[in-house]
């Protein structure tokens, strides 16, 4: 199948005549139930389980003409960033087969970035939308946290997950969160807030607009291609009028960006997979005992996702072990205080993406786990997971024959604003990238 993104293709469409996404196609990540399909979250533990009702979201773009024709490759339970650990094997970047498509929703990812389909569904618990998009050349966008409904989604971690997804570009990037934005019952977590025609306010003067420039992470890029990238952006910009305007937070929080989000994520997700044991979720091999057949059935998860689970219950969740847990929930506060501040006088924060193009499969090891820029720059987004800012990801240029990206972060439930800031950046940029 193509790009190894494709985990089983369909050919679902309930609304054929009408609606603001009429006929549009769309792939589906393999964690969003959907009716007529398997749900398997990548894992050899669900790969017989059928999708009895649909995603909140799968509802709203079938009433609105989506056509869907695939369920595409993940991480398994959504945990990692590579889409190596996935049921069906390692997605293929589309621009060189050699490389990764970045994960977890790297299927997705690679369908839209190949044309296959228009756009697609992911979820970001981290990154796994907006490093993809980085490494494809495509726009990833996690909204607010509580802006879309993740009724229906497969969790991984409760208090970072959003729903996210793919398009060619800007303008459509805001037309689809016109349609799946909004309230939802059943997601308690689902926001009030009013959703805006986002694809219609679109216009934007740069004269005189404050645009923020995080240059903590910036300067712990090394990659001269993509650092040169970036700044020809910033100076586009300027040229348009914009003001820009620095910002730093404290080396050491955002060195503890990515243990503060192993602790919590891991905690979370042996929580919330507690009940894939045979008996009430998961392909169940047989035992002499009860414990058993847990044992045995649980056994059929990958090394990466054992390793995950068992830190996340016995390191966080232990009796006596979860003043980690909280001391981690505390370090996140702190974060989130400080990245807060660097909003007060900007509309927007620019940063770049990912330090480096797409890694090749079979590069398995950073080559420095404590340098900034693997703890920093590689890593940083989450930190809009941790505050719930919503966050876009754009194709910037190319290093090394492979698209790189830019990301720009707004205050909450201010996507009108990020829209606007990401289109105006598109039409400064004019990418044509083709693999």
């Amino acid at each position: 199948m193509k790009y190894n993104a494709i985990v089983e293709k369909l050919d679902i469409q309930t609304n054929k005549n009408d609606g603001k996404l009429h006929d549009w196609t769309f792939a589906i990540k393999d964690n969003v139930n959907l009716i007529g399909s398997k749900t398997t979250a990548s894992s050899a533990l669900l790969e017989n389980h059928e999708s009895i009702y649909n995603a909140h979201i799968c509802d709203l773009l079938l009433a609105e003409g989506v056509h869907v024709t695939a369920k595409t490759s993940m991480d398994e339970l959504a945990m990692g960033g590579t889409n190596r650990s996935a049921l069906t094997g390692p997605v293929k970047n589309p621009y060189d087969p050699t490389r990764i498509s970045g994960g977890s929703s790297g299927g997705s990812a690679a369908l839209v970035a190949s044309r296959d389909v228009r756009a697609a569904i992911g979820s970001d618990t981290g990154d796994s939308v907006r490093k993809p998009a980085a490494y494809c050349g495509i726009v990833g966008v996690k909204p607010s946290y509580g802006r879309i409904s993740r009724y229906g989604v497969v969790p991984y971690a409760s208090s970072l997950d959003h729903v996210a997804y793919f398009s060619q570009n800007v303008s459509d990037a805001a037309l689809i969160l016109e349609v799946l934005a909004g309230r939802d019952d059943r997601d308690m977590t689902s926001s009030y807030e009013p959703v805006d025609a986002y694809a219609s306010l679109l216009d934007l003067d740069l004269k005189g607009k404050k645009i923020g420039v995080f240059k903590t992470v910036n300067d712990a890029v090394e990659n001269k291609e993509t650092q040169e990238a970036f700044n020809d952006v910033l100076n586009k910009l300027e040229e348009q009028g914009a003001i820009l305007v620095e910002k730093t937070m404290d080396k050491a929080l955002l060195r503890a960006l990515l243990p503060t989000y192993l602790s919590i994520a891991n905690a979370e997700a042996s929580s919330n997979h507690s009940n894939l044991d045979g008996v009430r979720f998961g392909n169940a091999i047989a035992g002499e005992n009860l414990d058993d057949l847990m044992k045995h059935t649980r056994g059929q998860l990958s090394l990466a996702s054992k390793k995950r689970l068992i830190y996340g219950a016995s390191m966080f969740l232990d009796e006596g072990d979860e003043i980690l847990f909280n001391k981690a929930k505390r370090v996140r506060r702190l974060i989130v205080e400080s990245y807060e501040r660097l909003f007060d006088d900007i509309d927007v924060l620019l940063s770049i993406a990912a330090p480096n193009p797409a890694p090749k499969i079979e590069e398995t090891q950073v080559k420095d786990l404590f340098s900034d820029e693997h703890l920093i720059a590689d890593n940083y987004m989450v930190i809009d997971n941790f505050s719930g800012y919503p966050s876009l990801t754009q194709p910037m240029g190319m290093s090394d024959s492979m698209p790189i990206g830019l990301n720009i972060s707004a205050k909450p439930f201010a996507e009108t604003t990020m829209f606007a800031y990401a289109k105006k950046i598109e039409s400064l940029i004019a990418w044509k990238g083709e693999f």
